[in-house]
């Protein structure tokens, strides 16, 4: 420690009080890397653990080296097609360090150990002698017959990464597309990688985003999971095609200008002993806390031991293999809050003290430091995004200023809050001062990913805003010529809250994919309980190509709003500036970087003749509104028509038609 105040302490006089706990916090993050420097040479280096471990050739030895690391284990021995599957023919060495270690001269294996054969691991310990997977391991497979899981040797040729330099430019804002490979074509069963790239990323593109993020891209044994569920952190999943596949989706999408974030899960891991690595050594406590602390009783999964350096090794390593080997463009961190404290931020935090000392996870908020740190260094644009609803103070704060060093946190509160506003209030009811709180609740330093809906919100057990506002009305009234109240209201209020959420609550933005058009129905991952359909785990875009249904309305006021706020770069500016709210007419307008909004979100009023102050005198054209028919709406209001703000003597005043349930946004053009 330098003795120099941090500047996240200067920033936010609140936690000036909690400067002691902020400063050991970041003292913690500068001891643990003095040691990995002193150990390693550096944060890159550590996190070449990936090259060190697992199956690699040795040109200098010319023959095959696998590693692994299992202290506890009495004995260890490869096994697989390679040698007949003979259980004790291959043993493995240990060190003084507890890696284990076996040497296979290529003169002698190469007409066996060669690329797509299976294999696994056989561990002698106190458990017995158990068949595991390596967990450094880059390609596992399922036998179509068995279920069964298996390592397989995969080595292709050298992938063609030339021409690939696309890199996130620092002041570009963030319209995510969050997907699914295997639920994101039309029909049932499970997408591949070349079909998403074929299908899917030109969609991404034409709809106006510039990132998309995927999910459950980590190996998973149980695909009802979605993915959060990891057994093999460097395996992508072979359900939906070949690594080099997955590389070509990237590349893709790179040369559509298009980021790529992997939903990373280094939160907690499968408590599989047969594909993933719990109790590998035999133990409790290789990988993860020993006993209860190692259990997380939510998830029904492991918790690691960040402090733990080979622990860290094992994750620092998954994201460089993820950076440099594939090329991804950052990172959105499942469950941080989960990580950051023992009661996974399941209890409320409701004090300063609370944030900093009750039940803090103090090693995984280092092992969040360096692995943002080593993210940012490996890849200075990275965008490293976290899942965290506990508001932990300096978490998207640089790490050397104090904080955990991400760049955005999610925005978790603000789809909690419309299906709390749709499930629990009539329309006539909304508080609009609340709408405006609620969707300005952030720190102006905290950057926010804010989201109407998630994946979260269209599982099974939950609804999508959609199917919230429609129900099982969509099933029957979503042809032009059937009229319907309930499917009309319901486009009408999809459009002004996905507006209304991407105008105020931050600074960038996030749909899962489908959700854009209000697709009508849960996911449902195959199961016992559905006998194993697929009915429900794809995405169903013929709805929205089809002229003759209004779900292209959606489709098409979504182009239309991402194109407005992106062209008019709403996400990267300062907070909107409130103008008018009007609780009798539900009607709210405010100002964000030169573009005046107005919602009127009650069920009836509309009103002629509405004013309401504007920041300047001039002349102003309709740049964007919901009710246009082109959209679904009524058309009530003319596109051509431009309005004329005056000074009135009580300020500068602007006068519209103020319709029911619209959206209008408004630009100055002298």
């Amino acid at each position: 420690m330098t003795g120099k105040k941090l500047k996240l302490i200067k920033q936010d006089p609140w936690l000036e009080p909690s400067a002691k706990d902020i400063e050991e916090r970041y003292g913690r993050y500068l001891a643990r890397l003095k040691v990995i420097d002193e150990d390693f040479g550096g944060l890159s280096q550590i996190a070449d653990g990936y090259k060190h471990f697992g199956i690699h050739y040795d040109p200098d030895r010319k023959g095959w080296i696998y590693r692994e690391w299992a202290p506890q284990a009495n004995a260890l021995y490869l096994v697989g097609d390679f040698n007949n599957w003979e259980q004790f023919s291959h043993p493995l060495q240990r060190n003084e360090f507890g890696i284990w270690e076996i040497f296979l001269p290529e003169n002698d294996y190469k007409d066996t150990f060669v690329h797509g054969s299976k294999l696994k691991v056989l561990v002698d310990s106190a458990k017995g002698l158990q068949y595991r997977i390596p967990a450094y391991i880059t390609r596992v497979v399922q036998d179509e017959d068995t279920k069964n899981f298996s390592g397989q040797l995969w080595l292709p040729e050298a992938f063609n990464w030339s021409g690939d330099t696309y890199k996130i430019r620092q002041e570009e804002e963030l319209f995510i597309y969050e997907c699914h490979v295997g639920m994101a074509q039309e029909k049932e069963g499970v997408g591949s990688y070349l079909e998403f790239t074929e299908n899917v990323l030109p969609r991404a593109k034409a709809g106006g985003y510039n990132a998309i993020q995927l999910m459950a891209v980590q190996e998973h044994p149980y695909y009802g999971s979605f993915g959060y569920h990891v057994s093999s952190f460097f395996a992508p999943s072979s359900r939906f095609g070949t690594p080099e596949e997955l590389k070509q989706l990237i590349k893709t999408a790179h040369e559509m200008g298009l980021a790529v974030i992997l939903d990373i899960v280094h939160s907690h891991t499968v408590k599989n002993t047969v594909e993933g690595i719990n109790e590998f050594d035999g133990s409790d406590a290789q990988y993860f806390h020993p006993g209860s602390r190692g259990e997380h009783p939510q998830w029904d999964s492991k918790l690691f031991d960040y402090g733990k350096t080979e622990v860290l090794r094992f994750l620092l390593s998954n994201i460089k293999y993820w950076l440099k080997e594939f090329h991804f463009d950052g990172f959105r961190f499942d469950g941080v809050g989960s990580m950051m404290y023992y009661h996974h931020g399941l209890e409320t935090i409701d004090s300063r003290e609370k944030y900093f000392r009750q039940g803090v996870e103090f090693d995984a908020l280092t092992y969040l430091q360096l692995a943002n740190q080593l993210t940012h260094e490996l890849y200075p644009g990275a965008a490293s995004i976290a899942e965290d609803v506990t508001g932990m103070p300096g978490l998207t704060f640089p790490v050397d200023e104090g904080g955990l060093g991400f760049d955005y946190r999610l925005g978790m509160g603000i789809p909690d809050f419309w299906i709390k506003l749709l499930k629990e209030y009539k329309d006539e009811d909304w508080n609009i001062h609340e709408l405006w709180q609620v969707l300005n609740d952030r720190l102006p330093y905290v950057k926010t990913v804010a989201y109407a809906e998630s994946h979260d919100q269209a599982l099974v057990g939950d609804k999508t805003l959609a199917f919230r506002l429609m129900d099982k009305e969509m099933y029957f009234h979503m042809r032009k010529e059937d009229q319907n109240l309930i499917v009309e209201r319901g486009i009408a209020l999809h459009k002004m809250i996905r507006l209304f959420t991407i105008s105020l609550g931050g600074n960038a933005y996030m749909n899962f994919m489908g959700n854009e058009f209000g697709h009508p129905e849960w996911i449902d991952f195959p199961r016992e309980g559905n006998d194993w359909s697929y009915k429900y785990c794809r995405r169903q875009w013929s709805l929205a190509d089809d002229p003759d249904l209004k779900y292209h309305y959606l489709d098409d006021f979504d182009k239309a709003m991402i194109r407005v706020i992106r062209e008019h770069k709403i996400m990267s500016s300062l907070f909107g500036n409130q103008l008018n709210v009007d609780e009798h007419n539900k009607t709210i307008a405010f100002e964000r970087n030169h573009l005046i909004f107005v919602f009127n979100f009650h069920p009836a009023n509309s009103i002629p003749g509405y004013e309401f102050p504007v920041p300047k005198a001039g002349a102003y054209r309709l740049l964007l509104n919901s009710d246009d028919i082109a959209f679904g709406g009524h058309g009530r209001i003319d596109p051509k028509v431009n309005y004329v703000a005056k000074n009135s003597g009580s300020g500068v005043k602007m006068t519209i038609y103020n319709t029911n349930r619209t959206a209008q946004v408004f630009q100055r053009i002298v």
